[in-house]
């Protein structure tokens, strides 16, 4: 037998990591920085890892205890019901756990490209089909309703990123309201708020408390730095309490993670200093870069490097991991990850080094 016919599905390729690049290239990984991948320079909270293992010989009980605390602290920290708080391993999980509540076979979403490979990845996983609105390099990327509105045509589920990844723009939650009103009722819109914790905006997470056609996701791979352990969260409408129980995945996220996710939650100091070296690093790729780069509220710079290919992978052999953006359809752009100031100095150093030699040649 054969699987499915999958043509139609793309494969979402993660940023290469440092063990990988440093076996291709022959060189030592210790030497290597990688700003590829937006994760947190600093790790995770040691409070999140000293739970991973003060719980690591409970791990052959079924995590019940543990999704039910957390359950209820997120909600307490949201002013949100328990049942408006649904519990995923990961930010992608949640999109595909609302994939799953809302999509028939052969309903359309819409979703931003550039943007994250998953949301379309997602939606056809669940028979969805899919459409675009197009985010302009020319108006850098700004995301308004028109953008949206002027491509929706009845869509049954529109994603929005904000900030949006890769490009850092940002849609107000005001402007999320007007999406939300001049879409069919049974329209829902999916507002991703990946990197909220880097810009001064506003969470949306208060709408879902007014509206039963939006749903917020976040996740715990950012400012917490529990990308390894994969975490994530949607909040919905109350309306919504019997859907979770219906389409989760028994027990799918473990101990260890929840665990960690409590603990991460109380250690406000690592998430502050996380803020604020991301917007050093960010201010300093900004300034420093000898590329045009775009306004960002997440933890991450876009820059315009002309061949984003030649330049990803000349920074590479030396030494410096970045995102070449053609996967994201734009081959003439990097995006560069906030690092430590070390990190983030030697970023610059050498994509200017780079950037020198390409335009004499």
């Amino acid at each position: 037998m054969e699987p499915r016919d999958l043509s139609s599905h793309t494969v979402y390729r993660a940023g290469r990591g440092v063990e990988e690049v440093a076996r291709d290239l022959g060189l030592d990984p210790d030497s290597l920085v990688k700003l590829s991948s937006n994760e947190n320079p600093f790790g995770p909270s040691p409070a999140a890892a000293e739970a991973v293992r003060d719980h690591a010989d409970r791990v052959h009980r079924y995590p019940k205890t543990a999704h039910v605390d957390l359950t209820e602290k997120l909600a307490d920290r949201h002013g949100l019901a328990p049942e408006q708080v649904w519990l995923t391993p990961s930010a992608d999980a949640a999109l595909d756990y609302l994939a799953r509540a809302v999509i028939e076979p052969g309903q359309r979403v819409l979703a931003p490209t550039p943007g994250f490979a998953y949301y379309p990845m997602s939606a056809r996983y669940h028979h969805g089909e899919v459409d675009d609105y197009v985010l302009s390099k020319a108006d850098g990327f700004a995301q308004t309703p028109e953008t949206v509105l002027d491509a929706y045509d009845g869509h049954r589920v529109v994603y929005v990123t904000s900030p949006h990844n890769p490009t850092g723009s940002e849609m107000r939650v005001e402007d999320l309201l007007t999406v939300a009103e001049e879409t069919d009722e049974e329209t829902l819109v999916v507002y991703d708020e990946a990197y909220i914790h880097f810009t001064d905006s506003p969470s949306a997470i208060g709408v879902v408390t007014e509206r039963d056609d939006v749903a917020v996701v976040r996740t715990f791979s950012k400012a917490y730095g529990l990308a390894g352990l994969r975490l994530g969260y949607a909040a919905v409408p109350e309306s919504w309490a019997d859907a979770y129980a219906r389409i989760n995945t028994p027990f799918a996220v473990t101990e260890p993670t929840l665990r960690a996710g409590l603990a991460a939650l109380d250690d406000e100091d690592h998430v502050e200093r996380t803020v604020e070296a991301v917007e050093w690093s960010r201010e300093h790729l900004q300034g420093g870069l000898d590329a045009r780069t775009y306004g960002s509220g997440g933890n991450f710079v876009l820059a315009e490097v002309g061949d984003a290919t030649a330049v990803a992978e000349a920074t590479q052999r030396r030494g410096v991991i970045v995102r070449d953006c053609s996967g994201f359809g734009l081959p003439e752009c990097i995006r560069v990850t906030c690092g430590t100031r070390e990190e983030t100095e030697r970023a610059v150093e050498t994509i200017n080094e780079v950037l020198a030699e390409v335009s004499v040649a």
